[in-house]
């Protein structure tokens, strides 16, 4: 709740400017508390953990002016978009003590710097701040030493290059710094850590909860590391962070092979994968992490380590399903496997009333199907695009989609009952290359171009109360783009005990996801709530595991990861942050808080 007086400004660039005033300028406090609602999110990157309140903010900037003397400030830019607040600013101040990198002791002089402010506003209140002062003398040495490009807001490639594949995500980054090699990974990662800055590292983009990209601080942007190798002696491929796995599919495909991977080609193999990387050959070859014979990490304290069962073994634990937290990991290599060139791939619409008896049988056929066959059910409605036809657009189905990874021939002969559950309102199963089933959802998810917020649970069983339970959120979606898989888990997957890797249980046999997917961004409240009310309802048929690829926002914090992980591996990870980013300098992600955090709660 706020506690503002009706006397604090409702236009947001005038908010924006009294809180600058107010905070550095007049050192107003009873101003800044109207600004900000009480419960407001103050992303101090000096910090660990995000603060709360006002009080939090004027603590941020309390360190700076007490640290300088004649610290002027002023404001170059401002920049007001849905709701969001982008504040630069400049200025010079005469250190006093230790003042953003100055040393009085040793040098002497004033101190020019720029920086960034970020605000969220909702009902006129401040509800979140994220922000961060940098001395020019600091980026100018940093920009000159680094090989890639440092993108700054101002710049021609600013918005083009702060832009991730969810559009409901719109981040205002003080630093873009594009890598060229770990070099450039390394550096940028000294830097944020030198000059407290909030990171967000990037891979190849498609990022559902938005954490590859931070107001405020620094983007540690990895898009530009390509490179794919393919090692037929060691029957292995390694790639750097910033590879999709439809770039890594078309090199290992040239021989015939592929790993474990998603299923939307456009997908960076590097979140995917840390968080487990589940896809077409999970139930024949497992997750991406049961796949990965090393990783290549810069930690937070800018070491560079290989991870691997025989070197640095532990954090090689951590990073199968602990997410980014423990440092930039600039490269993967994977264990490969013969598949293709071509599969047999099912893709069998029936009208959803018809998904009770669908889902019936498609449960039985998986319950003993060959582990070649990796498949889900989709609620979904017809897409209205010129591959289907005009009259079954918008149609609401129930889709039975599934892969067999062996000869086309056997493929063909085991899919072929998943075509005949019912009366199909469009068959799309095909025969074709591994590369071209990979790209087959890219279409309908564009980049940049739809709104999304996903959320998973994995069921203990498919019986008709939870087969009801699901036709029945599938009934009243808010938006036709919405899609409900239900993914059928098991096979080689499920052979890794619960603490062999760090990404938990496995033996619920389906995941539900409610992959929310809008348009128009006004329309986000809405259908998060939505998606929050039925994912929250389904917990009754789980023990609440879930997978951490789709995490929503990452709302719940680090209860999300213990949910995912259990108690034991959660308390593991836990002791494996302490000992790699005792600082919680790599916190946007799905965050395990280290234990040496003053705020955290353990």
């Amino acid at each position: 709740m706020s506690h503002r007086d009706t006397a604090t400004p409702t236009d947001h660039e005038t908010l924006g400017r009294t809180l600058i005033d107010a905070g550095w300028n007049e050192s107003d406090h009873d101003r800044i508390d109207d600004l900000y609602a009480d419960d407001s999110v103050i992303n101090d990157p000096s910090e660990p953990t995000a603060g709360t309140g006002p009080d939090a903010y004027e603590r941020y900037v309390t360190r700076h002016t007490d640290a300088a003397a004649e610290l002027e400030l002023t404001i170059d830019d401002i920049t007001v978009a849905n709701g969001t607040i982008a504040i630069q600013v400049s200025g010079n101040a005469t250190p006093e003590s230790h003042f953003l990198g100055r040393d009085p002791d040793r040098e002497d002089g004033a101190v020019t710097f720029s920086g960034l402010e970020v605000l969220s506003v909702e009902n006129g209140s401040i509800v979140e701040w994220s922000g961060t002062l940098l001395s020019d003398a600091a980026v100018d040495a940093f920009v000159e030493g680094f090989q890639g490009d440092v993108i700054r807001p101002g710049d021609g490639e600013y918005d083009e290059a702060r832009a991730v594949w969810n559009r409901v995500i719109d981040k205002y980054p003080a630093l873009i710094a594009r890598c060229t090699g770990v070099a450039d990974v390394i550096d940028a990662v000294d830097f944020a850590r030198e000059n407290d800055l909030l990171v967000a590292v990037r891979g190849g983009g498609h990022n559902v909860a938005g954490t590859a990209v931070c107001d405020g601080g620094l983007v540690i942007d990895l898009s530009r590391m390509k490179g794919v190798h393919v090692d037929l002696d060691a029957g292995t491929v390694r790639a750097e962070g910033g590879v999709t796995w439809g770039e890594l599919d078309r090199e290992t495909q040239v021989f015939g092979l592929a790993t474990p991977g998603g299923v939307v080609s456009i997908t960076g193999i590097a979140g995917l994968t840390l968080n487990g990387g589940m896809g077409w050959l999970r139930r024949k070859y497992g997750l991406s992490i049961d796949n990965l014979v090393s990783a290549d990490i810069v930690t937070a304290d800018g070491e560079f380590l290989t991870a691997s069962e025989t070197q640095n073994s532990e954090l090689f634990w951590g990073i199968r399903g602990g997410g980014g937290n423990f440092g930039v990991v600039t490269s993967f290599e994977y264990r490969l496997h013969p598949v293709g060139p071509e599969v047999m791939f099912a893709a069998t619409m029936y009208p959803l009333k018809t998904a009770h008896e669908v889902l019936v049988s498609w449960r039985d056929f998986m319950a003993d199907t060959p582990e070649e066959v990796s498949s889900e059910v989709i609620f979904w409605s017809v897409p209205a695009v010129p591959d289907f036809p005009d009259e079954t657009h918008g149609e609401p189905i129930v889709t039975v989609a599934a892969m067999h990874c062996g000869p086309v021939k056997e493929g063909r002969r085991v899919l072929q009952p998943l075509r005949e559950l019912a009366e199909p309102l469009l068959d799309l199963s095909v025969a074709a290359p591994y590369t071209q089933v990979q790209r087959m959802f890219d279409l309908f998810f564009p980049e940049g171009e739809l709104c999304h917020y996903w959320k998973s649970i994995n069921l203990d069983r498919l019986d008709d109360e939870i087969i009801d339970a699901v036709v029945t959120i599938a009934k009243d979606r808010p938006d036709p783009r919405i899609l409900i898989p239900i993914w059928h888990q098991g096979g080689e997957m499920d052979r890794m005990d619960a603490t062999e890797t760090a990404y938990g249980d496995r033996s619920m046999k389906y995941m539900l996801s409610l992959d929310s997917t809008w348009e128009d961004p006004a329309d986000t409240e809405e259908i998060v709530a939505w998606t929050r009310e039925h994912w929250a309802d389904m917990h009754r048929f789980s023990d609440g595991s879930l997978y951490l690829n789709f995490p929503g926002f990452g709302e719940e914090g680090e209860e999300l990861v213990r949910s995912a992980a259990g108690r034991e591996n959660f308390d593991r990870l836990v002791t494996l942050k302490e000992e790699y980013d005792a600082g919680n300098l790599f916190r946007l992600n799905q965050n395990i808080t280290p234990t040496a955090s003053p705020s955290g709660d353990k």
